[in-house]
Parts: C-alpha cells; sequence; structure tokens
C-alpha cells in the first residue's frame, strides 16, 4: 500500500522552489497537497492576492498529485488527524523565528503514530528571487492595496493597525511575526497618523503639515510595504478640500480615511476639553461626508468618521445620534474615541450601536484605555483597533538615551547594547 504523503502551500504562483518539494514528496509516496485557506494566510504569511479556491485550483494543475485539500488552520493538529500522513515534506526555511511554531507542532503530532518530517533545502536562487520579488511589486500595486482593508474585514475577527511613520516603521510593521504558544500573529494595517507625522517633523499637531508633505510619507511607506494603509485626515478640512484628498488617497492606493467631526484649529482630542475644542454639527459633517462619498470612484475605499462627543463630554447619546446620521450620509465606519483610562464608555456605546446595526464596522483607538485587549473588544463589537502612536513614542526615548549616554561618555562605547547591529539593518531593507 502506497504511504500517504502531506504537504501544504500557501502561495499565489508555483515556482522552481514548491516543484522541488512535489517531486520530493512524489518519490515518497502518493501526495495529498493542503492550500492554506485566506483568514490563515494572513496570520502566517502574507495577505493573498488569490482566493482560496482559485489557488485550489492552480495546485490541482499539477501533475502526480492525488488530492488537494484545504488547511483551515496554520498548526496541522486537524489535518494529520483526518489523514494521518505517513510523511509531511516541508521546506526547511522554518527552524527558527516565529515560524517554528509550526514545524514543533507537526514533529509532535507525528511522534504519535510513527509518521516523519521530511525537509528539503529551501529554494535560493535568481529566478525564484525575482519571482518572490514581482510578487510583492504587484501586492503593492494601488488596485490590489486598496481594496485590501474590506477583505481583512471580512476575513479576521479584529483587525489590527499600527502606526507608521516612514518607509523604515514601515517595514516594521510589515515584517514583525511573533509566535506565542500555538498561535502566529502580525499586523494587518498600516495607521499614517497626523500627531505623528508633525512630530516627527518637529511640528505642532494643529494640522499644519500641508497634504503635499503628508503623501510624501504615504509613498515612503508604500514603496516598501504590502499592507493596507488607514489614513489619518484630520478634520478632512474644507468639504470642497476633502474631495481631492479622497481622490488622492484612492489613486495612491489607500485604503481609509478617517476624519474627525470637529472644526476651527485642529487640537490633539487626547487634550479633551482642557483646550478649546468646537465639534461641527451633524449636518454639516454629514454633507462632508457624502461629498467625499460622491467623488470617490472605486467602490474599495473606505470614508470612517470619528465621533468626538465622548470626548468633549457631550455624552453617549449625543454619540450614537451622530453614528446613525454619519452612516445614513454615507460613511463605512464609525470610530468612537475615548481619553478615560478605562474603557467603559467606549463598551457601552459599542453594545448599544451594535443593538441597532451589526454591520458598520467600528474603529477604537485604545490609547488611554489600554488595558483592554483584542479579544475583548471583539466581543463588543469593535472590528478595527489602531496602535496610533506607539512606534514614534518608542524611538524618542531610545534616542534620547543613546544621545546622553554618548554625551556623557564622551565615546560611543556604552551604547552598543542598545543598537540594532548594521547586519540587521542590512537583512531588513530588501534589495531589488
Amino acid at each position: 500500500m502506497s504511504k500517504i504523503v502531506y504537504t501544504c502551500f500557501c502561495t499565489d504562483i508555483i515556482h522552481e522552489g514548491h516543484m522541488n518539494i512535489i517531486e520530493k514528496a512524489k518519490k515518497l509516496g502518493s501526495v495529498i497537497v493542503g492550500v492554506l485557506c485566506d483568514s490563515e494566510m494572513i496570520r502566517y504569511n502574507r495577505f493573498p492576492i488569490l482566493t482560496t479556491e482559485e489557488r485550489v485550483k492552480m495546485v490541482k494543475k499539477i501533475p502526480g498529485i492525488k488530492d488537494v485539500i484545504i488547511q483551515n488552520s496554520i498548526l496541522y493538529d486537524e489535518v494529520i488527524a483526518s489523514i494521518h500522513p505517513d510523511y509531511v515534506v516541508h521546506g526547511d526555511n522554518w527552524s527558527s523565528g516565529p515560524l517554528q511554531v509550526i514545524r514543533n507542532n507537526i514533529v509532535g503530532l507525528l511522534k504519535e503514530f510513527g509518521g516523519k518530517l521530511v525537509e528539503v533545502p529551501y529554494t535560493k536562487n535568481e529566478t525564484v528571487q525575482k519571482i518572490d520579488q514581482q510578487m510583492r511589486e504587484k501586492m503593492a500595486m494601488p488596485e490590489l492595496r486598496r481594496a485590501r482593508l474590506r477583505k481583512l474585514l471580512k476575513l479576521t475577527p479584529i483587525v489590527k493597525a499600527i502606526e507608521v511613520h516612514s518607509g523604515l516603521t514601515g517595514l516594521i510593521a510589515e515584517k514583525t511575526i511573533v509566535s506565542e504558544g500555538e498561535a502566529i500573529d502580525q499586523f494587518d494595517a498600516m495607521w499614517i497618523s497626523s500627531l505623528c507625522d508633525s512630530t516627527e517633523k518637529g511640528k505642532p499637531d494643529i494640522e499644519l503639515v500641508d497634504m503635499t508633505s503628508r503623501f510624501r510619507t504615504i509613498n515612503d511607506v508604500m514603496e516598501v510595504t504590502t499592507k493596507p494603509i488607514i489614513f489619518d485626515g484630520d478634520t478632512g478640512g474644507l468639504t470642497e478640500h476633502f474631495v481631492y484628498m479622497v481622490r488622492s488617497l484612492e489613486r495612491m492606493g489607500v485604503s481609509a480615511v478617517i476624519i474627525e467631526d470637529k472644526t476651527g484649529l485642529k487640537k490633539n482630542s487626547l487634550f479633551g476639553t482642557e483646550v478649546v475644542q468646537t465639534q461641527d454639527n451633524i449636518e454639516n459633517f454629514c454633507y462632508k461626508i457624502s461629498e467625499g462619498k460622491r467623488s470617490q470612484l472605486s467602490d474599495d475605499f473606505m470614508i470612517i468618521a470619528r465621533i468626538e462627543s465622548l470626548i468633549l463630554k457631550k455624552g453617549e447619546d449625543d454619540a450614537l445620534k451622530r453614528a446613525y446620521a454619519y452612516i445614513k450620509a454615507g460613511a463605512d465606519g464609525i470610530m468612537i474615541h475615548s481619553r478615560e483610562k478605562r474603557p467603559d464608555e467606549i463598551i457601552n456605546f459599542c453594545d448599544e450601536f451594535r443593538k441597532k446595526d451589526d454591520k458598520t464596522p467600528i474603529v477604537v483607538v485604545p490609547t488611554s484605555f489600554n488595558t483592554i485587549t483584542e479579544e475583548e473588544l471583539s466581543k463588543h463589537g469593535v472590528n478595527i483597533v489602531i496602535y496610533a502612536n506607539h512606534l514614534l513614542r518608542a524611538a524618542y526615548p531610545a534616542m534620547e538615551n543613546v544621545a546622553r549616554t554618548i554625551l556623557t561618555h564622551h565615546r560611543a562605547k556604552e551604547v552598543d547594547d542598545c543598537l540594532m547591529s548594521i547586519n540587521d539593518i542590512i537583512t531588513l531593507i530588501d534589495e531589488i
């Protein structure tokens, strides 16, 4: 009786490296190929260009395969329990780092009934590297990137976005993967913050930095990443200006813009009522939203309305009234903001909102109420969580400490342990 051999692919294209694995597997027995589903692809590897069904059809075209199945989890418990393979064949590119948790999972499962893991040397040549580069470039194309946020909202219980303000921070958001226990995770999207854009340039967060400059930040990030971008549009400015912002962001490949319902000189919301802040009236803000929606050309782009009622102590009823009005005006999502240390008022708002609307995405920014977890937020109907300024806030004290230490010791030796190695920097940045 022929041995059963299993291998799993999470790719949008079959190249020489995959065929090497297939050829090795065929020598061992009858080959079953798993195709990792879309929702697990985004946790393990990257956002798929092709759907699960399209990737199944692609793999079925490979000659000599007995069967193709969908693998619904990064870990192999379910699939190994189902088919009891004699061999699992995989590339050897997972012996260290976060992906090692998958290898350990397979080894432990196979050990229970005498199965074996066969590892094939990872294929590294100019042709494969070129294909990988072409796929990354394709994923970064505006029309594909722009649609990615809407797709993510259908694939994952909660979309995790982190602030980026440069190409380097974009790479951190793009490439940081962690494993904890038997789970693998990474960020889904990137947030380009007005506060961080301004602070990075040494300017106050009062819409002083013009859109041309802020668009350069988007370009810097887009050149080296593939994940969807959510843009902090402040108040959106004049309605006549906002429609041009929408067109520009849409053309660039940004997935969403969030605008807040305030008027006049913009002040950061975390100041709350400590400074004078004026909330726009519902009619005016609805008009701005509707004009923005009217001006966009694709169905992919999202305009999300940020409600400042809780920040300005106007209460939950005012926030809910505005939310329903903004959605009626065409808003694709609602961001509810709070500067309270506890998440109670955010939770209450979400619970009440979900009684009438179970579809419109809710966005939260847990900067002040940072004890609540993503899982808890998801249970109350939150769809997107934004870590809005954490990379910038981490960078400043680290850089200041290095500067002080060099001044104190009149040399750089003492800061060596605080610094990333040049080799790690080179590894982080891809060469074309």
